[in-house]
């Protein structure tokens, strides 16, 4: 049992957490896609997402799985042969449930506290890659809008170092303003990484002077630094928001009365966790009456209803959690109601079933979906091969 349900559930896990990834990375690209330094960054922030999406599939990546076993065991007649050997479906889940105690563990240790740390390591690369500023390479057509300092070349090469018709404009520390223009230009990083030297050639300089006035200088060659901005440092320490905080720091900081985020938002944050966790055990429950109800070649139902449930389960405990921490609602019955609500559903599906393995009310209502939708397919099929 173990073995079957192992494989499609660690595919089923990759395909969607890669999924997941590559839409966010693509967003990630267009958000710095002004500075081709930037891109540097994507792989760090890409591999801090990786804990939030990880913890976002695996209740589906399990549920599926499950599904798969179920439905293939059910249609080659395997369950059928241990219900007549004598064993009971409660005999055929415990190992199902077993992995969904070790998969509420793996959730605890990842939603509690790996999730903490990498969402404030997510945050700490993009601030540092919104504020990286300009690193001495210029791609043409590129705008350099940092502090006192606008510039721009029509083309360049592709290191960014050797520019065509450049433009500068600048103000210097008692705001004079500066205008350089140049036929050709050539970039190069002081040793040190805080300055950049620009050789310009060619061009003409407009400034002005100590009194105000503006003053013209026509140059063949005219060497001048500019400064390169470094990151900022973060604005503040990890904390400062309660998706940040480890499952210890909640509760300790729930229990004092010292916190500066508020007592409601702290208790909802760490009871939304524990209760995500403990969903999974309950998964087989649902999963075996849902799985067994779906015959051959008729398993869309089932996973349809069972998205619902999982979808509902979530945005139930999101509901919860936005109540208690506007102070709406009580933390504990904001998130433990539903909770006891969808788990209790899942233990009267699995009773329900154990008598007549697959039939409940609700396997009933996706067998009559399932019908329907053969209906419509024969209604459609005659339709397509008269018009072919």
């Amino acid at each position: 049992m173990l073995k079957l349900v192992a494989w499609p559930m660690v595919g089923c896990l990759g395909v969607t957490v890669v999924a997941l990834l590559l839409e966010r990375i693509l967003r990630l690209l267009d958000a710095l896609s002004q500075s081709s330094a930037r891109f540097g960054y994507v792989t760090e922030l890409a591999a801090n997402l990786v804990p939030h999406y990880l913890g976002l599939a695996l209740p589906v990546a399990f549920f599926v799985a499950l599904f798969i076993v179920i439905t293939k065991l059910s249609d080659d007649s395997e369950i059928d042969a241990l219900l007549a050997s004598g064993q009971s479906l409660s005999r055929i889940v415990i190992p199902f449930v077993c992995v969904g105690l070790v998969l509420s563990l793996f959730s605890v240790a990842l939603f509690g506290y790996s999730q903490p740390y990498s969402r404030y390591a997510y945050r700490s690369v993009m601030h540092e890659a919104v504020n990286a500023g300009w690193n001495g390479r210029l791609s043409g057509g590129a705008f350099i809008d940092e502090d006192n300092l606008l510039m721009t070349a029509d083309d360049a090469d592709p290191a960014g170092q050797s520019l065509t018709r450049v433009f500068i404009r600048r103000l210097d520390d008692k705001g004079r303003e500066e205008v350089i223009t140049a036929e050709t230009a050539t970039l190069s990083a002081s040793p040190t990484g805080d300055k950049v030297t620009l050789l310009l050639r060619r061009g003409q300089r407009i400034g002005q002077d100590a009194a105000g006035a503006y003053r013209t200088l026509a140059f063949d060659q005219f060497a001048t630094e500019l400064p390169l901005a470094g990151a900022a440092t973060l604005l503040r320490a990890r904390g400062g928001d309660e998706r940040e905080l480890t499952l210890n720091e909640l509760a300790r900081q729930a229990a004092s009365n010292t916190s500066v985020l508020p007592k409601e938002t702290l208790l909802a944050e760490l009871y939304g966790r524990l209760a995500r966790a403990a969903f999974l055990p309950f998964l087989p429950l649902l999963a075996f009456p849902l799985g067994l109800a779906a015959k051959r070649g008729n398993r869309t139902p089932g996973l349809i209803v069972a998205g619902l449930l999982l979808l509902a389960f979530q945005h139930s405990l999101q509901l919860g959690q936005s109540l208690a921490e506007g102070g709406k609602a009580n933390p504990i019955l904001a998130i433990w109601g539903p909770f006891l609500l969808f788990t209790g559903f899942s233990v009267w599906m699995f009773v329900g079933s154990l008598k007549r393995p697959g039939d409940t009310p609700i396997s009933r209502v996706v067998r009559r979906i399932g019908q329907t939708l053969d209906q419509v397919r024969r209604l459609v099929t005659p339709r397509r091969k008269a018009a072919s």
